[in-house]
């Protein structure tokens, strides 16, 4: 029996997004990464699962060095690609994944950008002096504070649910990766915030979603992005100001100031531990260059 990798591949996907609850971010991601690995083995009239060998394997490692693609784009495509023939090997239509023989390229992982303390609370203070409208001033301070003061994704500030937040109690329900629910603490200054956007934003619209626009229509994430932009552009000369620069800004923080890197994972919604300590790299890097700004002996 010829088993088709085009079907397999799509069987695969509906897999993630049916079973597994994958993010549709993710599911686009894995969906281009499997299209291009398809594209390569109908280069060389490959049809069949049976037929893509570990010298295939290894041909296309090399097809994808030879685009000089950056070393950890080629290692998530693998680790898709391994997934991808564990789904193969538990419906028993291949009898080894030898896609785990193969080793990802060695890479230094990319510390995220971060800004300070200071221009956090300098980019909170712009839509004073950007906007006009105190309808518009408080939903970007909002904004501000779900993507810094509780570490949200982009996506997660968007999906709030008004409901989602108990100003009692100082809390948010958020839905994150993979359909998780997370419960995140809320600060009281980030509370302070929310609950005065909520006062003038509850006359506005019945909209179930937190975050509107003066006409009642639900932010997204776009809007989000050229926000975030905008604000950033005025207090960093980092390279990158998008709103996940919020979020590692957020994390490095509580980090630096004692906070517990389990405590830090479960905020965030990580899945693995691996993924948080990244911040501590951060940190050390913030210690190094503050250390050599200011040590006499550095």
């Amino acid at each position: 029996m010829i088993i088709d990798l085009e079907k397999n591949c799509e069987a695969f996907l509906a897999y993630l997004e049916l079973e597994k609850k994958t993010s549709q971010n993710t599911l686009t991601a894995y969906r281009h990464d499997l299209q291009e690995f398809r594209n390569f083995c109908d280069e060389l009239e490959i049809k069949a699962i049976s037929s893509v060998t570990i010298k295939v394997i290894k041909r296309y490692v090399g097809h994808m060095n030879g685009r000089d693609l950056d070393k950890s784009s080629i290692a998530r495509k693998m680790t898709t690609l391994r997934m991808f023939f564990d789904f193969l090997l538990d419906r028993e239509l291949i009898d080894y994944n030898f896609v785990k023989d193969i080793k990802n390229p060695k890479f230094r992982r990319k510390l995220p950008e971060i800004i300070s303390e200071k221009e956090f609370e300098k980019a909170a203070s712009v839509s004073q002096s950007l906007e006009q409208n105190q309808f518009k001033i408080l939903l970007h301070e909002a904004i501000l504070e779900l993507l810094y003061g509780c570490s949200l994704r982009v996506s997660e500030v968007c999906s709030v649910k008004t409901g989602d937040i108990d100003f009692l109690k100082g809390s948010i329900r958020v839905l994150g990766k993979g359909s998780k629910v997370r419960i995140v603490p809320v600060g009281r200054v980030s509370l302070d915030c929310l609950k005065k956007y909520y006062d003038i934003r509850i006359g506005i619209s019945v909209s179930p979603y937190f975050l509107i626009n003066h006409l009642g229509n639900n932010i997204n994430v776009k809007y989000v992005y050229r926000l975030v932009n905008r604000y950033l552009s005025v207090v960093t000369e980092i390279e990158k100001k998008s709103p996940h620069v919020l979020r590692h800004s957020s994390a490095t923080h509580m980090l630096d100031n004692g906070a517990d890197l389990l405590a830090i994972k479960e905020i965030l919604g990580h899945e693995n531990l691996s993924t948080t300590q990244i911040y501590t790299h951060v940190s050390i890097e913030r210690l190094r260059s503050i250390y050599k700004k200011a040590h006499p002996k550095s």
